[in-house]
C-alpha cells in the first residue's frame, strides 16, 4: 500500500513537471524585443509594401495567445492572407515587459484582454483595436472570423479610390 502511494505521488510530481516544462518551451512572445523598433520598422514596411501592420498583443503565459499564433500557422489560407496584406508584429505583455510606453502610444488596446489585436496604417496611426473575443466560436477563434476582420481592415479596404462597399442585407 506504501508503494503504490509512493508510485502515485511520485507520477503525479511527474506529469506536473512536465506540465511545467512544456509552459516553458513556448516562446512565441520575446520579453527582451525593442516593441517601439519592431514596430516602427513594420510601418516602414507596410508603407513600401501598401499594407497596413497587424500588431498582436499578448505573452507566453497566454493560453489564448498561443491558440491564436497557432491557428494562424495552422490555417494556410489565414496565413497567406495575413502575410500578403499585412506586417505583423508581436508584442509582448508580460510581468518581464508591460511594455507599458509601447501600449499606452497604441491606445491601451490591453483594456480589451489577451491576445488583442491592433491595426496600424503606413504612417503608424491606429486604425482600429481589435478585442479578440469577437472572434471566437466554439472553443477558440474561428479562422473564418478572422479572416473577414482581416479583410475589413486591410490597405485597399479602408483607401477611398479603392474600397468597396458592401451591400445592404435584405431582410
Amino acid at each position: 500500500m506504501i508503494l503504490f502511494a509512493f508510485l502515485a505521488i511520485t507520477s503525479t510530481s511527474f506529469a506536473q513537471q512536465k506540465t511545467e516544462d512544456k509552459k516553458e518551451e513556448v516562446k512565441i512572445y520575446n520579453p527582451g524585443a525593442d516593441a517601439r523598433a519592431d514596430i516602427d520598422a513594420a510601418i516602414a514596411r507596410a508603407k513600401k509594401a501598401k499594407k497596413h501592420v497587424f500588431v498582436q498583443v499578448g505573452g507566453n503565459w497566454c493560453s489564448w495567445c498561443i491558440a491564436f499564433h497557432h491557428l494562424v500557422d495552422n490555417t494556410p489560407a489565414l496565413k497567406t492572407y495575413l502575410d500578403t496584406n499585412y506586417e505583423t508584429v508581436l508584442v509582448n505583455y508580460s510581468k518581464e515587459n508591460k511594455n507599458d510606453a509601447v501600449l499606452a502610444s497604441l491606445n491601451y488596446p490591453g483594456r480589451f484582454g489577451f491576445p488583442v489585436f491592433v491595426i496600424l496604417d503606413g504612417k503608424g496611426k491606429v486604425l482600429h483595436i481589435e478585442n479578440s473575443a469577437y472572434l471566437e466560436e466554439g472553443k477558440g477563434h474561428s479562422a473564418k472570423k478572422v479572416t473577414e476582420f482581416l479583410q475589413n481592415w486591410t490597405y485597399a479596404a479602408v483607401d477611398p479610390a479603392t474600397y468597396t462597399p458592401k451591400p445592404a442585407a435584405s431582410n
